[in-house]
């Protein structure tokens, strides 16, 4: 192929592939790009998979997906020795494996096999390209395919790398929730079910499923100013008295001072519900006394899935509350407590969310059970 024509190539794919986030979807781009530019029939991206000491294939032209031994084959010797291979006669090479075209039906011809390495060095797959459409493969082509694989393997990379740190944040932001709860095994649950709840509610809403992602771990940081509330307050048995209301009505307040100012849109979010989720949509609660619109969504969420929990729970002033009862309080208090669309659907969704508390119970209820 004419250089003109892979630079034409090149440049009618880039756009598309600096854009694109998917991972999947990238890879398939580039698996494209590689057929298209090196002239060959189909191409697959083979992955490592240690645990079993496999190679699969995360993208691969005309199967939906093959696994070999990752010490078999020509991607297998590409995997074990880190280096590139060029066969222009595949069935006359000792290292090919004839099982996979028996199994496919296909009739490989040539290949040129080249390993995906991380910034280490180390070999974490092979890029494969299969039956050059003229004549055989070049070093040209090699070089090609090499470039290529270097975009696939730092993609790869960079989204394991991504979904570590992630899963890292969401786990410390979850630890960070959990502190103002550890004092209270009671209630321990409760921090759990109410983003449960807040998925439903956001699901029911129209939220995308990043939007219902940030608003499940949001919502469960709605409490974590109670940290900063005197045990004797915190976890007194009896009805508070006046001045101890107003102590314990700041975990609001010292909730938002906690995780304001970041630059997380979760942490964003959390903050809004920490120090909201106590508002009411009349505009009588504390402690702006904000009212309708004025309050988040997230806020009018987290207020709703909050009440409803404490509703449906034993504490050791009150018994849980059946179902009918909750709904007759949400009907009566939608447009005043709660935001009516809100509670129209915490109503309707109640089955699931009772569902949701039966699976996940707090501690003197799973004892009584017992």
């Amino acid at each position: 192929m004419a250089a003109d024509k892979k630079l034409q190539i090149l440049l009618t794919f880039a756009e598309k592939i600096t854009r694109e986030k998917d991972l999947h979807k990238l890879l398939s781009l580039l698996s494209d790009v590689a057929r298209d530019i090196l002239d060959v029939d189909r191409c697959s991206l083979f992955l490592a998979d240690p645990e079993n000491k496999i190679l699969w294939t995360i993208v691969a032209h005309g199967v939906e997906r093959i696994e070999i031994p990752w010490d078999k084959g020509i991607v297998g010797w590409t995997f074990q020795h880190g280096k590139s291979l060029i066969v222009n006669d595949a069935y006359s090479d000792y290292r090919f494996e004839k099982s996979i075209d028996k199994k496919t039906g296909y009739r490989t011809r040539n290949i040129l096999a080249v390993p995906l390495l991380n910034r280490k060095g180390e070999v974490i797959g092979v890029f494969q390209a299969i039956n050059k459409l003229y004549g055989n493969f070049s070093e040209e082509d090699e070089d090609m395919l090499t470039l290529l694989s270097g975009y696939a393997a730092s993609a790869i990379e960079n989204t394991n790398l991504y979904a570590e740190l992630n899963d890292a944040y969401k786990e410390t932001v979850l630890k960070l929730s959990h502190a103002a709860e550890y004092k209270d095994k009671e209630t321990r649950n409760h921090i759990l079910r109410t983003g449960l709840y807040a998925k439903v509610v956001g699901r029911e809403l129209g939220f995308d499923d990043d939007e219902i992602n940030i608003l499940f771990l949001a919502t469960q940081m709605h409490d974590i100013g109670k940290i900063g509330i005197p045990d004797r307050i915190l976890l007194k048995p009896g009805k508070l008295t006046e001045e101890e209301r107003k102590i314990m009505e700041k975990h609001t307040i010292i909730g938002f001072n906690i995780l304001k100012g970041s630059k997380s849109r979760l942490l964003q979010i959390a903050a809004l519900i920490a120090l909201e989720h106590h508002e009411k949509f009349d505009g009588t609660g504390y402690p702006y006394g904000k009212k309708g619109e004025e309050i988040s969504i997230y806020g009018r969420i987290a207020a709703a899935v909050d009440v409803f929990d404490a509703l449906i729970s034993k504490r050791p002033y009150k018994p849980a509350w059946q179902k009918e009862k909750v709904i007759k309080l949400l009907e009566e208090e939608a447009g005043t407590h709660f935001d009516p669309r809100i509670a129209e659907i915490v109503i309707r969704k109640a089955d699931e969310l009772f569902e949701i508390k039966e699976s996940l119970p707090d501690e003197n209820e799973e004892k009584e059970a017992d």
